[in-house]
């Protein structure tokens, strides 16, 4: 039982994530947000981790190196921001 309550919770923590990138590149698109924005940048990164967090989960690597990347970039620009 605790083994597929987890598996909803990474599941749900990476739809989230998805729904979060997503959600930002709209924002982005229609010009809601600039990609200078602390948001844009902020919402990249906590998507990142949602993904990361189910493709952990699942030993599914190709996503977790592709969110990692996508994260340190992210957190690269904030810092820029913010400094």
């Amino acid at each position: 039982m605790l083994k597929k309550q987890l598996e909803f919770i990474t599941e749900t923590v990476g739809w989230i994530g998805v729904l979060l990138i997503i959600f930002d590149y709209a924002l982005l698109s229609f010009g809601f947000v600039s990609s200078q924005s602390f948001w844009y940048h902020g919402l990249n990164f906590f998507g990142g981790i949602g993904i990361i967090v189910d493709a952990l989960a699942d030993k599914d690597y190709q996503p977790m190196v592709l969110n990692l990347i996508w994260m340190a970039i992210a957190l690269y620009a904030i810092v820029s921001i913010i400094f």
